[in-house]
């Protein structure tokens, strides 16, 4: 983690001429809440050329004028870290629980994510107060064990408590072609809750959902020197900030590729 003093953030541009596309249009085309992810974690001014340069053009996300949106999610975990430690060994039944909040409409939901046949993700939520977004709640409690259920995993939901907050700002594209979309969220910020936190220095996340096959944008990436990363905002933000914690997984990418700066104070 570096204290150097850097630049004003790059801004990204590349969504500034894309046409729009309305988040109901999005969410009929493109649901994917059962969907394959790949990651990429590319430098920000190369993300921009990249993703400018698309030979089928994309749609943005847009909404009451804004193509960029904040959000802000709080990871659970228990005292051992029982999910961050089903990840960092790769076993099938893991799990992450959060909850999301688009800040810009105030709105807030419990998600759990799991992993399900053939690496495909599946992501589950309920409406969730936005007082509450930092607690598990009675409500909250009841819903993980239902939705883990199917999975075999059962942390014990009186033990969950945050270990993690992430924010950031998200471009949110859908590809017409494919009928798949991608997500660039850009200065990412990782907290432990109570604590400064640190942002991901001059770098993206791409994040591409489709289904089983690579979408266009996948190969256009993979056209310009890009290759998938292994990258979790929730393990590999709490093994960047807890050094103690096994990287496995992520050992690579925490050496070579996730620059932190000191975040902006509010």
């Amino acid at each position: 983690m570096s204290g150097r003093a850097v630049p004003a953030p790059f801004r990204l541009t590349f969504a500034d001429v894309l046409s729009s596309v309305s988040l109901e249009d999005l969410n009929t085309a493109a649901a994917l809440q059962t969907r394959v992810d790949r990651k990429y974690l590319v430098d920000s001014e190369l993300a921009d050329r990249i993703l400018g340069t698309l030979p089928n053009r994309a749609l943005v996300l847009e909404m009451d004028g804004r193509r960029s949106f904040t959000y802000d999610s709080v990871y659970f975990d228990t005292p051992e870290r029982d999910s961050y430690l089903l990840a960092a060994y790769g076993r099938r039944r893991r799990y992450k629980i959060r909850t999301r909040t688009y800040v810009d409409s105030a709105m807030s939901f419990l998600e759990v994510k799991t992993e399900g046949a053939r690496a495909a993700t599946v992501k589950e939520r309920i409406p969730y107060a936005l007082a509450d977004r930092s607690r598990i709640t009675a409500e909250g409690r009841d819903y993980i064990l239902q939705t883990l259920a199917a999975v075999g995993s059962f942390p014990d939901p009186e033990k969950l408590y945050p270990v993690l907050e992430t924010a950031y700002a998200r471009t949110t594209l859908y590809l017409p072609g494919s009928g798949s979309r991608a997500t660039i969220d850009s200065d990412v910020t990782c907290s432990v809750p109570g604590r400064s936190g640190w942002t991901l220095d001059r770098k993206v996340i791409v994040e591409t959902k489709s289904g089983s096959t690579a979408g266009a944008l996948d190969r256009h990436l993979w056209e310009h020197g890009v290759r998938p990363s292994r990258i979790s905002k929730f393990a590999t933000g709490l093994a960047a900030l807890n050094p103690a914690l096994p990287a496995n997984r992520w050992h690579r990418t925490l050496m070579n590729d996730f620059p932190l700066r000191p975040a902006a104070a509010a």
